[in-house]
């Protein structure tokens, strides 16, 4: 009797036996349906033995191979194994991460991608995309530099200021590699960025099949698209950190644009870094990779120092006579602003309206105010199920937590004192748009941030009505401050940038500059000049000025050598246990447990175990949460170490804990 060891989306270490039956084509990687208890579960085939440790009476049969995905390729399947084990989670789980959305039973008829044009580009897309423009001098090494590598492992940093033509130097690069009969996989940070550049795919590959996968396709269309890509039938994907999963036969290059961004890194489930794991990828299938940026996470500008990226830099813009914005601070305390809306950048939007030009007003708080306060006691709203603040969302009459989700009434009256003045302290992008549009009546302002695009869709008439010049003033969040090129756009301003400058996290002011750079980048992208207004009450802070010289990499390389000196990453490696129950008191005996358990197991490697802490929200949906952080300078040590320290917290008592690792975590949760 045939026995498959299957491994479920389940919290479990080990693959579940079943026998197979009799005429069932059932191998290593085939997807099936089986029963685990009442449950009715889809798994993967990781082994096929001919014999079990679980009693035969008690072993149950595969129900059926699931046809709606083809058989999981071996390279998948090694990729599975090898998140599983560095992320120390369930193989189960990672494999179910893989594979898109499967129904309960398969479909009687799937459309086919190849007769839907809305589902895959083709060259009927490419006669509406604008011509490419011609590669300049930087533009072409770094695409030759590429190519060169092709048919072996090789990581290339393509650091390029905003506005350089790296999209040029992929989409030149991907050419290249499809014509020698290759795929391409290109990782964007964020699902709103595939549109505009699927054009720009169209136009620089007319004739090319490129295909998109992200979570919000639907589902049926996500299958399709995956199984387009595990059939070699197209030459692109496309498509958030997911896509990194996808199986790709032909693979040849793979993309990773806006590599900094924090977006790559999953922060619940499988907790992996799709950065991290496409370079793994490209190594395991022995192909180029390209990790393109502006603004060089610490992590790979230290790797291109150390000699083991090739680092590609381009330094002037692809528009001819486009230049760098002139960057000004303004005053964040000016006695002339309003609404949180200085007299300088008043007058700067003033004027882009006279002109018939583009503003961007950039603030990273969405609603209308972070904080209600009464004026008279001193009582501000706060939300009854976390450590936080409620939010103002006046449009909607509402307070809303922006980490459990609870909304409530705005009350008409302070709950403790009576007192009926209460004030809406401090600017998110909805206060923003309404001061606006009371200030310049007649301008078409569109808002962008994550309440403003809920629909599907949104974002992308917005960003039509930009490029189409309907829109004057753009007022949002980082959604707008990554990859998208607005021709019309001259003047940024940024507001509320120094709450960053005080915070405790120590990748704070890495992310800042990042944001700060990346935003900037958005004005004088073509011919018309930029200018990035700042109001900031620290002009002369070293990031302020790195970014008024457009010195990204000596700010970037002072930050190195702080992160040095305070033996933080990527000069140390962390993991981070994660726990979180209804009671402090449970949480707390838990992770003591845990700390106990990891400092008597790490004596035997180069590891620390710290003693335990609340989370940075400490507080969460009803659920109090902690952290116990393990670091080591060795990463391979830390790797021998975490496999026996999660064996010990699996046998520790805590049924009424939720637990998990994070390893490499970007911050403290």
């Amino acid at each position: 009797m045939a026995i498959a060891r299957v491994a479920l989306p389940v919290a479990a270490s080990a693959p579940f036996d079943y026998w197979v039956p009799a005429g069932l084509d059932v191998e290593r990687g085939s997807v099936v349906r089986v029963r685990l208890g009442k449950r009715a579960l889809i798994g993967a085939v990781v082994d096929i033995a001919t014999a079990s440790e679980v009693a035969q009476e008690r072993l149950q049969p595969i129900q059926e191979v699931v046809t709606e995905v083809p058989t999981l390729p071996e390279d998948l399947l090694e990729l599975a194994a090898f998140v599983a084990s560095y992320y120390q989670e369930p193989l189960g789980l990672v494999l179910s991460q893989m594979t898109p959305p499967l129904g309960q039973r398969p479909a009687t008829r799937t459309r086919s991608v190849r007769a839907a044009p809305a589902s895959c580009l083709t060259l009927q897309d490419a006669a509406r995309a604008d011509a490419p423009r011609a590669l300049n001098a930087e533009q072409q090494r770094a695409v030759a530099a590429i190519a060169q590598a092709h048919g072996r492992f090789a990581p290339f940093l393509l650091d390029g200021i905003t506005g350089s033509g790296k999209t040029e130097v992929y989409l030149a690069a991907a050419a290249r590699c499809i014509a020698a009969g290759h795929q391409v996989l290109l990782l964007v940070p964020e699902i709103n960025l595939t549109p505009q550049l699927l054009q720009r795919i169209a136009s620089a590959l007319p004739g090319r099949r490129a295909v998109t996968l992200h979570s919000g396709l639907p589902a049926a269309m996500r299958r399709g698209h995956w199984r387009e890509a595990a059939a070699g039938t197209v030459d692109l994907v496309l498509g958030t950190r997911l896509a990194v999963f996808a199986p790709m036969p032909r693979l040849g290059l793979v993309v990773v644009d806006e590599e900094h961004d924090s977006s790559f890194k999953q922060q619940d489930g499988v907790r992996y870094h799709g950065r991290d794991i496409a370079v793994w990828r490209a190594q395991q299938r022995g192909v180029p990779i390209v990790l393109g940026t502006a603004t060089p996470s610490l992590e790979t500008l230290h790797q291109a120092q150390r000699g083991r990226y090739e680092r590609l830099v381009l330094v002037a813009r692809a528009a001819s006579k486009a230049v760098p914005p002139s960057i000004v601070f303004a005053p964040h305390r000016d006695p002339a602003a309003s609404e949180g809306i200085g007299g300088r950048l008043r007058d700067a939007i003033a004027l882009r309206l006279e002109r018939g030009q583009q503003s961007l007003v950039f603030i990273n708080r969405r609603g209308y105010a972070p904080s209600l306060m009464c004026a008279s006691c001193g009582w501000q709203a706060e939300c009854a199920q976390c450590n936080a603040r409620l939010v103002v969302h006046r449009d909607a009459g509402l307070l809303r937590c922006h980490h459990c989700g609870h909304a409530e009434r705005i009350p008409s009256s302070c709950p403790h004192c009576g007192n009926v003045d209460l004030l809406a302290r401090g600017f998110g992008t909805q206060r923003l748009e309404r001061a606006l549009a009371e200030r310049f009546p007649a301008a078409r302002i569109a808002r962008i941030d994550r309440d403003s695009t809920k629909r599907r869709g949104a974002f992308a008439e917005v960003r039509d009505r930009v490029d189409a010049g309907d829109v004057d003033i753009l007022v949002g969040t980082q959604m707008l401050a990554k990859g998208h090129d607005f021709p019309g756009l001259t003047l940024v301003g940024v507001l509320g940038a120094d709450n960053a400058l005080y915070s405790g996290d120590f990748r704070a002011t890495e992310r800042l500059a990042a944001l700060l750079f990346q935003v900037a980048g958005r004005a004088g992208r073509a011919e018309l000049r930029g200018e990035v207004i700042v109001q900031t009450d620290f002009p002369e802070h070293p990031l302020y000025q790195a970014l008024a010289a457009n010195r990204y990499g000596e700010f970037a390389a002072n930050l190195l050598a702080e992160r040095r000196a305070a033996g933080l990453p990527p000069f140390a490696h962390l993991a981070l246990v994660t726990a979180e129950a209804s009671s402090r008191e449970v949480v707390d005996t838990f992770l003591h447990a845990v700390c106990s358990a990891g400092r008597a197991l790490a004596r035997s490697e180069v590891v620390a175990v710290f003693p335990p802490v609340p989370a940075t929200l400490a507080r969460r949906a009803g659920m109090e949460r902690g952290q116990v952080l393990a670091q080591s300078e060795d990463r391979r040590a830390l790797q021998r170490f975490l496999p026996s320290w999660r064996h010990a917290i699996e046998t520790l008592p805590g049924s009424r804990v939720r637990w998990a690792f994070d390893v490499d975590p970007l911050g403290f949760a």
